[in-house]
């Protein structure tokens, strides 16, 4: 973990976001590294770029508190992406008032994963919101005045979550020391809300 946090995570970029992708049967034939992949990841204009150790395995769980879904398991191997891992991801991260799934950019993954290397812990995250459909957005809207017209939830770009043990107060420390991306604290609500936009604290 320490080489972790000791990594630079870069200002935040005006240009997209290439990332690679490697299928689990190439993991299989090509011995894991090394491997040239496709870019599933959206691209992201004033996308904040995260930087972490380019071997070994990225695994991370959480569980979607509305519908009981959890993901455990690996994500990402050296800098490439796993679109199966993805798949199940999209779909336990899903707009589950509507049913749809939407690509989550996988830099918010990578985020989940840095904070619990912070954290030190290996309880899985509780997500209270990730993709919002326009439709949901819309409604929240309606419903709450803390919902953006052009909220990075409709992106697949932000995350709304809590750890089990840990405080949001505590996360919310850990979130911004990373220096990436948004991190709202939402005490009354016992949330944070973490994204891949610009840099800014609320």
């Amino acid at each position: 973990m320490s080489e972790i946090d000791k990594k630079a995570i870069d200002k935040t970029e005006s240009d997209s976001v290439t990332n690679k992708v490697i299928s689990r049967r190439d993991v299989l034939k090509a011995g894991v590294l090394g491997l040239a992949g496709t870019v599933i990841a959206p691209g992201a204009a004033n996308a904040t770029r995260l930087a972490l150790p380019d071997m070994g395995a990225f695994d991370i769980s959480f569980r979607n508190l509305h519908t009981g879904d959890m993901f455990r398991g690996t994500y990402r191997v050296g800098n490439k992406y796993l679109p199966d891992a993805f798949d199940e991801i999209n779909y336990v991260l899903r707009d589950f008032r509507v049913g749809e799934d939407f690509p989550m950019d996988p830099r918010t993954i990578d985020i989940l994963y840095l904070i619990s290397q912070k954290a030190e812990t290996n309880w899985p995250f509780e997500i209270l919101s990730a993709y919002r459909s326009p439709k949901t957005n819309a409604m929240l809207q309606r419903a709450s005045d803390g919902v953006a017209d052009n909220s990075l939830h409709m992106t697949g770009q932000a995350m709304d979550i809590r750890m089990p043990g840990f405080s949001t107060r505590r996360l919310r420390d850990v979130a911004q020391s990373l220096r990436a991306g948004g991190v709202g604290y939402y005490p009354n609500s016992n949330f944070v809300h973490i994204d891949t936009g610009k840099r800014r604290y609320w």
